[in-house]
């Protein structure tokens, strides 16, 4: 496994967690299709998230939600649409947030969930 995919299960772990605490229900990881991969479909309450996870090792290359380009937000409704096909959700809202893990030389991570990010 290279360096920068065990960077990105670990942030995908610290995100699951942080999701997980704030009462959210997890109800896929890392979903699958021929058009991509969410990272997570999780439950908000009454509100279905997809949600993107980022993460970087340093801010050398800017903050982790920076990454999320148009092309990336346009590919992720895409994606919802193909999960809601399906997993239908009975006319449940959907959001996207982005879960932004930065990892720290010491101690825990640092996390930014952004709700509604896109």
């Amino acid at each position: 496994m290279a360096a920068k995919d065990g960077v990105g299960k670990y942030g995908e772990r610290v995100a699951l967690r942080h999701l997980e605490d704030a009462g959210f229900e997890i109800l896929a990881r890392n979903w699958r299709c021929p058009d991509g991969e969410i990272d997570i479909v999780a439950l908000d309450r009454e509100v279905l998230v997809i949600c993107e996870v980022k993460t970087r090792s340093g801010l050398g290359y800017g903050l982790p939600a920076e990454a999320i380009t148009r092309k990336k937000a346009d590919r992720l409704r895409r994606l919802a649409r193909r999960w809601l096909q399906e997993h239908p959700a009975g006319g449940a809202d959907v959001r996207f947030d982005v879960v932004s893990v930065v990892c720290a030389r010491r101690g825990a991570a640092v996390v930014e969930h952004l709700r509604a990010a896109f």
